[in-house]
């Protein structure tokens, strides 16, 4: 991965002297341009730090939560969504999974956000563009999103409260179409994979209900199923407008059918537009609990 190993070079250094840092609302002022932990915190008690992305001299903003104690702590990875248009992107906050981040928490983990490349204050080259609607490439865009969630792992790995093995990758939307495409690589330290919503294309043109080829999405599925043999849940509320449930069972069914190992759940409706299913911890907080004693 470009400009990667320099930078692992340096976090090795920078990662001892870790700051326990809440979060302003323009962080991007207050921040230096080295790799690690900022003298930073945001309102709801996390850390930011910056990670060393694929795009050479990037920094990923990234805001950790640590549970009490001193660790080493396992390690969620939560994975924001994206957006085809760069004004939407541009101007997204920085992401914040406030439900998920409790439940693991509670549980012991330490919970890392990562912002992406070409997304909010992170910024730089979008390395997800799925082309052209009527020839999406599903899995160009997974795998730019893996390289980003990759390099996060990367350099976890060297800090001192973090473990090494034991990594959950959960995702949110094309975050959890990221992390389908991370899994087919089997990547090191990571115990399991957890997608909800996971896809892209949705609300082609505005449209709910609507998937800019669905049966381009489906075979990248299949592809990444390939090679993954991460324990896998896919989680989709019966409500979700951008990938419902014959297009959800779908994807699911054709990563399995190429080796994937998936545990599809259709979750009962949620109030609201059913792809929000990562904010209602009601919803699925049984599921993922019965998921993650089993693996």
């Amino acid at each position: 991965m470009r400009g990667t190993s320099l930078w692992i070079i340096a976090a090795a250094l920078t990662l001892a002297a870790c700051v326990s840092t809440s979060e302003q609302p323009d962080v991007a002022v207050r921040v230096s341009g080295a790799p690690g932990p900022q003298a930073t915190t945001t309102s709801d008690g996390g850390e930011l730090w910056l990670i060393p992305s694929p795009v050479d001299g990037l920094l990923m903003r990234a805001t950790l939560y640590r549970p009490a104690g001193a660790g080493p702590f396992p390690l969620a990875i939560i994975n924001h969504g994206s957006e085809q248009d760069a004004n939407a992107r541009a101007s997204a906050p920085l992401p914040t999974f406030p439900a998920a981040t409790a439940w693991f928490l509670a549980r012991g983990y330490a919970v890392l956000i990562p912002e992406r490349p070409g997304h909010g204050k992170t910024g730089g080259r979008y390395l997800e563009d799925q082309g052209p609607c009527d020839a999406a490439d599903y899995v160009a865009a997974g795998n730019g999103a893996a390289d980003s969630i990759a390099a996060v792992l990367t350099y976890m790995h060297v800090a001192a409260s973090i473990r090494p093995t034991g990594v959950v990758l959960v995702g949110n939307s094309a975050g959890a179409w990221g992390a389908l495409a991370l899994a087919a690589r089997k990547p090191a330290g990571v115990r399991a994979v957890i997608g909800f919503a996971a896809g892209r294309g949705g609300h082609n043109g505005g449209r709910p209900l609507s998937n800019c080829s669905p049966d381009r999405l489906v075979a990248a599925a299949g592809t990444f199923g390939k090679t993954s043999r991460l324990p896998t849940l896919l989680l989709y509320a019966a409500n979700d407008t951008y990938f419902p449930p014959d297009l959800s069972g779908r994807i699911a069914d054709a990563y399995r059918q190429a080796g994937g190992n998936v545990e599809y759940r259709l979750l009962p409706a949620i109030s609201g537009e059913g792809h929000g299913l990562i904010a209602d911890q009601a919803a699925w907080a049984p599921t993922v609990d019965a998921f993650l004693k089993a693996h």
